[in-house]
C-alpha cells in the first residue's frame, strides 16, 4: 500500500490536514521507525490529544480553537499567569514558566529538570519537529513522561483497561480522555496496517469504531514493520528537513 493510502484512511476520520499536519506525523514516523505496529499507533494517539489534533509541537495553553498555533513566549507567560492568579492550575506549588521552561513539543515537557533530561538546551529546539517527535517517541517508550512505558501494556486489549492501569498514563494523569485516546489508537493502527509488507485483504474497511471496543479483534499486536515505512517515509522527510 502506498503513502497516500495511509493519510487517506487518517483523512476519514479527521478530516483535512494541513502541511504542519503532515510534516507533524511524518516527523513522528520517523523518529519511531523501530517501534512495533501499536506502540507507534499509541505515540500517534496520545499526540493527537495532546495537540488538540494539531499534530505537531505546540506551546502550552495554545488550544484547538485558537487560530494561532504559534504565540509569543509572552502571550504564553501571561496566559499562564492568569490562569495562576484564578488558582486554574492544580498541583502547580509555583510558577516554573517565568524563566521560559513551559511547555513546548507535540507531548510537551515543562520545568528545566525535564528540558535536561531530554537534552534539551534550548527551550525552543523542543519546537523542532526532529527534536519534538525524538522526545515523543523517547518518552513513551523509555517511561520518561510518567513511571509507565509502551513496553508495560499489550496492546490492543489494555485499552480497555481502568483509569489506573490505562495506557494514557503513559503521558498524562486521568483526565477523562482514556476512550478518545484508545479510539484514536484504533484508528491510527489501522491506517498503519497499511504500510504492513503484507497488504490487508481487499475488503478490508478503514473506519473509526463506533463504541470504545469496537475494532479490537481485527487489531493484533505485530512485531516492527518499519523496513516498509521507512522506505516510503524516510527519503521524503530527510529531503524536507534540510
Amino acid at each position: 500500500m502506498t503513502r497516500k493510502a495511509f493519510f487517506d484512511a487518517i483523512r476519514a476520520t479527521m478530516g483535512p490536514l494541513s502541511t504542519e499536519t503532515v510534516a507533524g506525523i511524518e516527523a513522528l514516523l520517523h523518529a519511531g521507525r523501530d517501534l512495533p505496529l501499536h506502540h507507534m499507533a499509541n505515540v500517534l494517539a496520545q499526540v493527537r490529544r495532546e495537540t488538540g489534533g494539531a499534530m505537531f509541537p505546540i506551546k502550552e495553553t495554545v488550544m484547538p480553537w485558537h487560530k494561532n498555533k504559534h504565540p509569543s513566549d509572552g502571550v504564553v507567560i501571561a496566559r499562564l499567569n492568569a490562569a495562576w492568579k484564578k488558582g486554574q492550575l492544580k498541583g502547580v506549588k509555583a510558577p516554573y514558566w517565568t524563566g521560559g521552561a513551559f511547555g513546548r513539543g507535540q507531548i510537551q515537557i515543562t520545568h528545566d529538570y525535564n528540558y535536561a533530561k531530554f537534552g534539551v538546551k534550548k527551550y525552543d529546539d523542543a519546537l523542532n519537529l526532529e527534536v519534538s517527535a525524538r522526545i515523543a517517541v523517547e518518552g513513551m517508550r523509555d517511561g520518561k513522561f510518567t513511571k509507565f512505558k509502551l513496553g508495560d501494556f499489550t496492546f490492543p486489549g489494555d485499552l480497555k483497561n481502568p483509569p489506573p492501569t490505562n495506557p494514557r498514563r503513559i503521558v498524562n494523569g486521568s483526565d477523562g480522555s482514556d476512550a478518545e485516546v484508545a479510539k484514536s489508537h484504533r484508528m491510527f493502527a489501522a491506517a498503519l496496517a497499511l504500510l504492513e509488507p503484507t497488504a490487508p485483504p481487499a475488503d478490508y474497511v478503514i473506519k473509526t469504531p463506533k463504541s470504545e471496543h469496537e475494532g479490537d479483534d481485527m487489531l493484533t499486536q505485530a512485531p516492527s514493520f518499519w523496513a516498509a515505512l521507512v522506505k516510503l517515509f524516510a527519503q521524503f522527510f530527510l529531503r524536507k528537513s534540510k
